[in-house]
């Protein structure tokens, strides 16, 4: 499977708790009767996310978090579950990225992942509804009934692009809701789910069964077929061959070969990322950040960035990177530029009857790393296996300057970070909810069709795997020396 971006990105939040407001004469009787209780905490309460289909509780003093997942139809347990040992600084789950909410004042805060890019607004309410205050932890024998509403709901409400990749998702209802009875099987349920989402063609849906290994879908599009490990493998070996044919001397790897960098001739840096997480076995964000900043230290050193023999021209190589932080993606676009800029924005849809209605824009900026950059000559290689926080480093790098040359094939199309969700019966299940906007000019999105490349050139053709021929490097390396000229 393709990996994307993590689940705790996607994660939505919504607060909810009863705040007791105490008035000037309430406060004078409770001086008279003995000594005034403490203020609770600024955080603790009742908050409702803008966006996201969330609900998010702060209690103990600030120091506990807990989630609620939320349509019209349904209130489930969030996966979210952090704590803090004081009354400041991020909330932690293990083996999740830190989360921080910030106040902004009494009845507004921000809450921001640590492997994410943006925030997202939070409102205090006065109370959890009365469906989340009772909602049932994931039962494997919910009815089949509420499980499909929950299912559908969500999409009905959250995802933005029912219009752009022409489903009607009114008619998708009640073309299956008919089918589905309190009997209805496991296999079937499941089967029909896929079904709804499969014509979606979208990288960034899914469902998954965790008690059945054979449970598992996801969508991409049609003209994609996702390698399996041994794909993966034989493209690796033939990238890596391409680049010794092309006069590289040793090739340099990082986190288990998913990270890699080789000298070629003419002073030409060739830098191959495959994820944007995973980078050791802990699957930590922190870990991972420092395991490419590691790498990142040792390809962009003073000596190649300045002076006499520094890089006249540099390879990215992004044709198979399948996503994962888009934190990470932007720490590689900050080694490659010596001015702050604009990468792109951001927002979420947040209108549960309007596709078209979503959260203010946030601009994500790009500051340069605080050391040597590279702010030559670029050449980018994308292709239909380019995903995700892949993508949105491609997006990034489009308003550099001086701006790439990206070569090859269009992205997959899938921007947004994964809405994960849980179903009544305890099956998980994901979707986009956001939408990456260009820079330029505050409207354009590559969601579906991808970003389209500069020059094209095959990727992973069958003839050229065959061939040992990478008609997409050999072009780079062509524009790159050519340009010198």
């Amino acid at each position: 499977m393709p990996v994307h971006p993590r689940s705790s990105r996607a994660a939505a939040l919504l607060l909810a708790a009863a705040v007791a407001v105490t008035t000037a004469a309430g406060a004078a009787s409770a001086v008279a009767r003995g000594p005034r209780p403490a203020a609770p905490a600024a955080l603790d309460g009742v908050w409702r996310m803008d966006g996201y289909g969330t609900l998010a509780v702060v209690e103990d003093g600030g120091r506990r978090l807990r989630t609620y997942e939320t349509t019209r139809v349904s209130c489930l347990p969030g996966a979210l579950t952090a704590a803090r040992t004081g009354a400041s600084g991020p909330f932690r789950q293990e083996g999740e990225p830190a989360v921080t909410v910030t106040p902004q004042d009494r009845d507004t805060a921000r809450l921001a992942f640590a492997d994410n890019v943006g925030h997202r607004t939070l409102h205090r309410v006065p109370a959890l509804p009365s469906g989340c205050r009772n909602a049932p932890a994931p039962d494997p024998a919910a009815d089949p009934r509420k499980v499909f509403d929950t299912f559908w709901q969500t999409y009905a409400e959250n995802y933005p692009f029912f219009a752009a990749r022409h489903v009607d998702w009114n008619a998708v209802r009640d073309r299956y809701r008919p089918r589905i009875t309190a009997g209805t099987g496991k296999a079937e349920l499941f089967g029909i789910l896929a079904d709804m989402i499969r014509p979606l063609y979208d990288g960034h849906t899914g469902l998954v069964d965790p008690a059945d290994p054979a449970g598992y879908f996801s969508g991409h599009r049609q003209d994609t077929v996702i390698p399996d490990a041994t794909a993966r493998a034989r493209i690796d070996r033939a990238v890596a061959e391409s680049v010794t044919k092309a006069g590289a001397g040793t090739q340099r790897s990082w986190a288990g070969g998913k990270i890699t960098y080789a000298g070629l001739p003419g002073r030409t840096g060739f830098l191959r990322i495959t994820l944007f997480q995973g980078y050791g076995e802990s699957g930590d964000f922190e870990a991972d950040r420092t395991a490419l900043r590691t790498a990142l230290d040792e390809v962009f050193t003073a000596a190649r960035t300045t002076g006499p023999d520094a890089l006249r021209g540099l390879v990215l190589d992004l044709r198979l990177n399948g996503g994962g932080s888009d934190r990470l993606a932007l720490d590689v676009a900050e080694r490659l530029t010596a001015r702050p800029y604009t990468a792109y924005l951001k927002h979420a849809r947040d209108d549960a009857r309007d596709p078209r209605g979503f959260t203010p824009a946030e601009p994500v900026r790009l500051s340069p790393h605080r050391g040597p950059v590279y702010t030559g000559p670029l050449a980018v290689l994308t292709g239909r296996l380019t995903m995700s926080a892949g993508e949105t480093l491609t997006q990034a790098l489009m308003q550099r300057g001086p701006k790439p040359t990206l070569i090859g094939e269009n992205t997959q199309g899938l921007f947004s970070d994964r809405l994960m969700r849980t179903l009544p019966n305890g099956w998980q299940f994901w979707l986009p909810n956001e939408e990456f906007l260009s820079a330029r000019d505050g409207r354009t999105t590559y969601d579906g069709t991808g970003i389209a490349p500069d020059v094209r050139a095959p990727v992973f053709a069958e003839e050229d795997l065959t061939a040992r021929r990478d008609p997409a490097l050999t072009k780079a390396l062509e524009l790159l020396r050519g340009g010198r000229r």
